[in-house]
């Protein structure tokens, strides 16, 4: 359960540093943690909410990709969005120390290192996007195009 919900994530104030408007969001995680759970206690609609998976292509690198809560990431197009031959989602227990983020906590925003990072096509046409804020219980709503232009994002098709 959330003790304080004013408290600010690393998320919230790398926003604030760089003046990107942003509302927070707090969830009860013990009501269900999983994104469409999410979406539904925060009264939004999952195709706005987007969850973050972090994937390994065949040459080595890291990857980021950003997908609609309810929908799974396709693998070969996600290769594609970064020109791997392969990509494999990591393993959970390798997420916080390459992201410095928990699983169920992970944001596009303030990993331990920069990652290239693609969004679903889907957040070209929303009004706002919905992303974690870095820490399990709490979101962030903003503008879609701040949010790509802060991460130094792309967009392309990646879900099945």
């Amino acid at each position: 359960m959330i003790k304080n919900r004013d408290e600010k994530t690393n998320v919230m104030r790398i926003l604030e540093q760089k003046n990107i408007r942003y509302t927070a969001h707090t969830y009860n995680p013990e009501a269900g943690a999983d994104g469409v759970s999410v979406a539904r206690q925060l009264g939004q609609d999952p195709e706005c909410v987007f969850k973050t998976l972090v994937a390994q292509g065949a040459s080595g690198g890291l990857y980021v990709f950003d997908i609609p809560v309810g929908d799974n990431l396709d693998l070969k197009k996600a290769a594609k969005a970064v020109g791997e031959k392969s990509v494999a989602m990591i393993h959970q227990r390798e997420l916080l120390p390459l992201t410095g983020y928990v699983h169920g906590g992970c944001s596009p925003v303030g990993m331990k290192k920069r990652y290239p990072t693609v969004f679903h096509e889907t957040a070209e046409i929303i009004d706002t996007i919905m992303v974690s804020a870095g820490k399990i219980g709490f979101q962030v709503e903003l503008e879609p195009a701040a949010l790509i232009g802060l991460v130094g994002g792309t967009t392309a098709d990646l879900t099945v």
